[in-house]
């Protein structure tokens, strides 16, 4: 997508300071990380307890509740359990029926049917919880490393984030496929023109104005251009296009 009114190409060096974005999506996924973890915490530490003491308070209302009414009623002693009941705090049912659990559990905020969990499911909150904060850390660890890095571009090469310089000279491959998409090319040159291959990254979207530095590159370049065919000349057997531009 073109502006009606492009920014002016400064002058050399070119420094491609890391986007303001980049931080932001980064420190969006440093916060979900520590929310997932903090989230996974609490449930290994309160939230799958308490869901095991109302179950254990579900088989206590099985066993001790009901199946001493049963026994009452079954001995004609009804009214003086129903008394003892009042007196202990425990639900009596209405009109010689019995007390029903779902009434019980509504009048306490629980669940009709509530979950057990086994001691191998909270063990794994406090992994899961713990595994995310530490992804939380690393996160934040690597926004703290992108905060000084500069992909910087002069007359007659470049130099990568991590110090590497790249003549323009010493290129002799580009691949821009996924330029449109991803805002990434790569650069692939051989220092000297010999020796082995290596590979540089130009990353727009991470790097503002790095598109500058990938037209500098473009300018002068004779070698291997990989580039996406436009839609209307895609096919089956050429999804993809290479330009070869004749050597100097």
């Amino acid at each position: 997508m073109s502006d009606a009114n492009p920014p002016q190409k400064p002058a050399y060096p070119i420094l491609c300071h890391v986007t303001p974005w980049y931080f932001r999506r980064m420190g969006m996924m440093a916060a979900m990380l520590a929310g997932f973890g903090l989230y996974f915490l609490y449930d290994g530490q309160v939230g799958y307890p308490k869901a095991n003491r109302i179950a254990d308070k579900q088989v206590w209302f099985e066993e001790v509740v009901l199946k001493s009414f049963d026994e009452a009623r079954a001995a004609d002693k009804l009214e003086l359990w129903v008394e003892n009941a009042r007196r202990q705090g425990w639900p009596t049912g209405r009109e010689g029926e019995p007390p029903r659990w779902v009434s019980y559990a509504a009048q306490n905020g629980w669940p009709e049917k509530p979950h057990r969990y086994t001691e191998k499911e909270i063990r794994e909150q406090f992994w899961w919880g713990g595994g995310s904060l530490l992804g939380a850390w690393a996160v934040g660890i690597i926004i703290l490393l992108n905060r000084n890095k500069v992909l910087q571009g002069d007359v007659d090469g470049f130099r990568s984030p991590e110090g590497v310089i790249v003549k323009h000279a010493d290129v002799f491959r580009v691949d821009k496929r996924p330029w449109d998409t991803k805002g990434l090319a790569y650069v692939w040159y051989r220092s000297g023109g010999e020796g082995p291959e290596r590979r540089a990254v130009i990353d727009d979207l991470k790097y503002e104005g790095a598109a500058w530095v990938l037209d500098d590159v473009l300018a002068s370049f004779r070698g291997e251009l990989l580039e996406k065919v436009p839609a209307v000349a895609e096919s089956p057997t050429n999804p993809e296009a290479v330009e070869t531009r004749p050597e100097a």
